[in-house]
């Protein structure tokens, strides 16, 4: 049975009646960790993991929200205007209706059957896919002509303000204009993007350490704040700077005695890391994939030391990958504090990586790593 098909059942099921099938990938980012939210650059692509949704309408003005993950039902009342957080996945669509709501959307009553395929808290963006097909289906069901960029800043902002998880506008974007075969390059300032073909030579190989984190609490958010204040300090002495993506490195570490150690380390990774993400876009597209490598190292041990977000586990599976053959490059990707690494292999190279990886984590911590290999996948659609 295929996909539509199987959703297509699930939904009469559950709710009975015609349904119309809606998609939205996750996304692996190659290079750029925790630039997005600071005006910088960022280089992700969409995996073929993706979050579906079956949605058909219903006639009370209620949304019900069933996700076969959990086997929970949520529901909403559409001209409710006191819309609360639950604490709970449902918060994810539920934000999202809250914004396209306030946005002027009139949002007609939907069921909504929820399938997701990217692995819960693994870093791969589980919450912007089922944000980003969920205003999908809500919009296409209103007979709305839809602006990929106003869905994403949409979701985007009810992640930040009904949600709490002050992420930026990098997995968003991309769960809304990926392209198969290419990394997007995003301008999280501007929001002007281009593709970036990626070698058919290589592999993307995910390795999800099975370490869960959250990224509405704490370290998060604090990061964030880190970094606003460091360029709060950093404007009294360079007017009119708005964000990290004004600073140089240099002119960093000339005022590096106005700021906390700290404060001045998480800006020295941001500022380089747009940095690094440039390079690897110059790199890709001179066949230099030696250089690609060297440079998502490099980011990893920033995101370990400067902006500290790493953890053993994924360390672990870091070094491990760095002396397997065919092994091009490998860093953390996601939020951090667990979730996985993205290892560019090559092709032939793949599945004695994904073999001797697991078995090397393993060893190490007792615990029997997923290993995803995964191809590229387009941005949100309507499948049927």
């Amino acid at each position: 049975m295929n996909k539509i098909a199987f959703l297509e059942g699930k939904y009469e099921n559950r709710f009975g009646g015609k349904c119309r099938i809606y998609r939205a990938p996750g996304r692996v980012n190659l290079i750029g960790e925790h630039t997005d939210y600071n005006g910088g650059f960022v280089l992700p692509a969409a995996v073929d993991f993706s979050c579906w949704v079956a949605g058909g309408p219903r006639n009370d003005g209620r949304l019900g929200i069933f996700s076969e993950n959990t086997g929970e039902l949520a529901e909403a009342d559409l001209g409710d205007k006191r819309l609360e957080r639950s604490g709970t996945w449902s918060d994810y669509p539920v934000g999202t209706v809250w914004t396209l709501r306030e946005a002027g959307y009139a949002l007609p009553g939907a069921n909504l059957y929820i399938h997701g395929e990217v692995p819960l808290g693994s870093g791969l963006s589980s919450s912007a896919a089922i944000e980003v097909a969920t205003g999908y289906a809500l919009l296409d069901a209103a007979g709305e002509k839809i602006d990929l960029r106003k869905l994403a800043l949409a979701c985007q902002r009810g992640e930040n303000d009904f949600v709490g998880a002050r992420v930026g506008i990098m997995d968003q974007f991309v769960a809304c204009h990926a392209q198969a075969g290419s990394a997007l390059l995003l301008d999280c300032r501007s929001l002007e993007y281009e593709y970036v073909p990626l070698p058919a030579t290589v592999s993307l190989v995910i390795c999800n350490s099975m370490v869960k984190h959250e990224l509405a609490a704490g370290e998060y958010n604090a990061r964030r704040a880190e970094c606003e204040e460091g360029v709060r300090l950093l404007s009294e002495r360079i007017p009119g700077i708005q964000s990290l993506r004004n600073v140089e490195i240099g002119a960093l570490d000339k005022y590096k005695r106005a700021l906390p150690e700290t404060i001045y380390r998480r800006c020295r990774h941001v500022i380089t890391e747009n940095d690094r993400v440039l390079q690897v876009v110059e790199a890709l597209r001179a066949g230099d994939l030696t250089r690609v490598g060297e440079l998502m190292f490099a980011s990893h041990e920033s995101l370990r030391r400067d902006y500290e977000v790493s953890c053993a586990e994924l360390d672990c599976l870091v070094e491990l990958a760095r002396s397997e053959p065919g092994v091009v490059g490998a860093r953390m990707t996601g939020g951090g504090f667990g979730g996985c690494t993205v290892n560019l292999v090559k092709c032939e190279s793949a599945e004695q990586f994904r073999e001797r990886v697991s078995a090397g984590y393993a060893a190490k911590f007792g615990i029997v790593p997923e290993v995803y290999l995964s191809g590229t996948a387009n941005g949100v659609e309507r499948v049927s």
